[in-house]
């Protein structure tokens, strides 16, 4: 595979590889894969969230509210105990 990066990009990557002590192609290779595995984690959470909705799998957006501002008030109280 080859790639293109702007001047400025290849110019840190040069640095970071020499205060490193790592090869271009090492941190590259790093750096690529991070942003794959975080994209794709993203894409298949995504693809995960859809096949939940389309199963039925889901709670009402109220519920969620009333349920968050139950825990709140309970917090609060426990708080004022104190």
């Amino acid at each position: 595979m080859t790639i293109r990066l702007p001047l400025d990009v290849s110019d840190k990557l040069s640095r970071l590889a020499k205060g490193t002590d790592r090869s271009r192609s090492y941190l590259a290779a790093a750096a690529l894969s991070a942003y794959v595995d975080r994209e794709l984690e993203i894409i298949e959470g995504i693809q995960q969230g859809l096949a939940d909705v389309d199963a039925g799998r889901v709670v009402p957006h109220e519920q969620v509210v009333a349920e968050a501002e139950a825990i709140i008030a309970q917090a609060r109280e426990a708080r004022t105990k104190r």
